[in-house]
């Protein structure tokens, strides 16, 4: 069963694709209460059912560029309690960029579709969505990682630095970090507190995904 049962409205064209997440969706136990193929449905259905999240495709008819990105930062800014996963086909860092800054709102995700075939993290990142924090796919930030100038800042991390930087950055929480690296949290809020050092990011900033995702972006 799901950490918690949600009520999604789900808004994906392809047909065989949406059929699969209701299925998916149904099947860990949360409610679908509408399965939607554009972005003027799902904005409709988001009225009038208030769901607790909503998982989107980013692009959808009529023009299938952005419109599912569209309505996702307009139900942050009209709803801004419910959480929202958007999904994209392929890396795009000008979606993470214009996702994050959107309003402020609940929790955030942007996952890749392939993402989807993993059944058990999918409904994982929904889950952490759903209870506010922000979930951004691994190979997006592997992406940014990489796209940063190895003799700038990042240099200066050392590799378990640069592991807990990657974790950060997929939104994860320092108890999760500590799970995944098999260390204690206090070994986790040590390399946080070095990394924020060295890259001079503000610490006390509760939204520290953005920050981190800003850096690597700039």
């Amino acid at each position: 069963m799901p950490v918690r049962r949600l009520r999604i409205v789900l808004a994906e064209d392809a047909a065989l694709l949406r059929e699969g997440l209701v299925g998916i969706l149904e099947r860990a136990g949360h409610e679908v209460v509408a399965a939607v193929g554009d972005a003027d449905a799902l904005l409709a259905y988001v009225a009038k059912e208030r769901p607790d999240a909503v998982v989107t495709d980013i692009r959808m008819p009529p023009t299938h560029t952005d419109e599912g990105l569209r309505a996702a930062a307009r139900i942050r800014g009209e709803h801004p309690g419910i959480a929202i996963m958007v999904l994209s086909a392929y890396v795009a860092e000008a979606y993470v960029s214009e996702l994050l800054d959107s309003a402020a709102g609940g929790g955030i995700g942007y996952l890749l579709k392939d993402r989807v075939g993993h059944v058990r993290e999918f409904l994982d990142s929904l889950d952490r969505v759903a209870a506010g924090e922000t979930v951004i796919d691994p190979q997006v930030v592997r992406q940014l990682l990489g796209r940063r100038r190895a003799d700038g800042p990042l240099a200066s991390l050392t590799e378990r630095e640069r592991e807990v930087l990657a974790l950060m950055a997929e939104g994860r929480t320092n108890g999760s970090i500590a799970e995944v690296l098999v260390v204690s949290e206090g070994a986790v809020r040590k390399h946080v507190g070095n990394i924020f050092a060295k890259l001079r990011l503000d610490s006390s900033s509760d939204r520290r995904v953005s920050a981190v995702l800003a850096y690597l972006r700039g």
